[in-house]
C-alpha cells in the first residue's frame, strides 16, 4: 500500500513558476513509476509527465515541454513537478501516481495509486 500526498500548489500569476512535490509513504517507492496528472473543470484527467522507476527516463505531455520538469529523489520517497512560465491554461487539480514497475503508462487507469490533488491556478 502507498500514501501519496501532494503539496505546494497555490495562485500565481502567468508568466510564475511553483514547484510540486508528491511525498509517498511505503518501502518500495524506487519501484514505481511516478506520473503527475491533471484536471480542470469539465474536462478529462490528462497526462502531464512520468518519470520511470527503471532507467528514471521522462516524459511530457506536449503542451509542458521545455516549461515543466520532473524529477524524484528516491532516498526521500518523494517526486516533484517543476512548473515555469506558467499559462492560465495550466490551471487544474494536479495529482500525483504511482503505477508498480510501470513503464511509463500514459492512463490513468493504469495507476494503482493516487493522491488527492494540489489546485494551481495561473491568473493572467
Amino acid at each position: 500500500q502507498v500514501q501519496l500526498v501532494e503539496s505546494g500548489g497555490g495562485l500565481v500569476q502567468a508568466g510564475g513558476s511553483l514547484r510540486l512535490s508528491c511525498a509517498a509513504s511505503g518501502r518500495t517507492f524506487s519501484s514505481y513509476t511516478m506520473g503527475w496528472f491533471r484536471q480542470a473543470p469539465g474536462k478529462e484527467r490528462e497526462l502531464v509527465s512520468t518519470i520511470k522507476w527503471s532507467d528514471r527516463s521522462t516524459y511530457y505531455t506536449d503542451s509542458v515541454k521545455g516549461r515543466f520538469t520532473i524529477s524524484r529523489d528516491d532516498a526521500k520517497n518523494t517526486v516533484y513537478l517543476q512548473m515555469n512560465s506558467l499559462k492560465p491554461e495550466d490551471t487544474a487539480v494536479y495529482y500525483c501516481a504511482a503505477d508498480w514497475m510501470g513503464s511509463g503508462n500514459s492512463r490513468a487507469y493504469g495507476y494503482q495509486y493516487w493522491g488527492q490533488g494540489t489546485q494551481v491556478t495561473v491568473s493572467s
